[in-house]
């Protein structure tokens, strides 16, 4: 399948609990991680981008941001709000997650170019983000996603639909403090 209209959904609701302050105002480099997740969706092909948000509600430039009144129930409700919020005429969506500033734009575009109706990057042989979700299966993920887990539990349901990709850039997340100093010490 080729697709010509491919959302772009980042998922920043979070309150970064073990970090001590949401992630998505963090910056690494001048720029605001929740910034840097719309450049690289856009970068990578996707149009619009919805980025959802919670714990904290930063003004957003270039995308559409809901907010998840549920956020704090974890991943699995901001992963439902955002897939509610995208636009009927999205053929699928490449989720991605805040905290793994050094995702690549080629992983996004690898991810859309498989076709696939469901593609999940891969960095070393190992399943990462991002992942891309075709439309008929949105119903489906929003229905398996509970607490804090995302789209994992629709892919480990559904292993014969899902193409791996093996995608450039690092897949590192930013969890704690140390995880942040070790990236800006990059």
């Amino acid at each position: 399948m080729t697709y010509t209209k491919v959302a772009g959904l980042l998922l920043a609701a979070g309150q970064g609990a073990r970090l001590g302050r949401p992630k998505a105002l963090l910056e690494l480099a001048g720029e605001r991680l929740v910034d840097r997740g719309v450049r690289l969706l856009e970068e990578g092909g996707c149009h619009p981008v919805v980025v959802v948000l919670g714990a904290a509600t930063p003004q957003v430039r270039r995308a559409v941001t809901v907010r998840n009144p549920d956020w704090a129930s974890g991943m699995g409700s901001s992963l439902r709000t955002g897939l509610a919020a995208l636009p009927a005429e999205a053929e699928a969506v490449v989720i991605a997650l805040v905290d793994q500033p050094f995702v690549r734009p080629e992983a996004v575009r690898a991810l859309i170019g498989s076709g696939a109706p469901v593609a999940a990057a891969t960095y070393a042989g190992r399943r990462r983000n991002p992942v891309l979700i075709g439309r008929p299966h949105f119903a489906e993920v929003a229905a398996l996603a509970r607490g804090d887990v995302g789209a994992r539990p629709f892919l480990k349901a559904n292993p014969g639909l899902v193409t791996e990709v093996p995608c450039p850039g690092d897949p590192a997340d930013i969890d704690t403090p140390e995880d942040l100093r070790l990236l800006e010490a990059e």
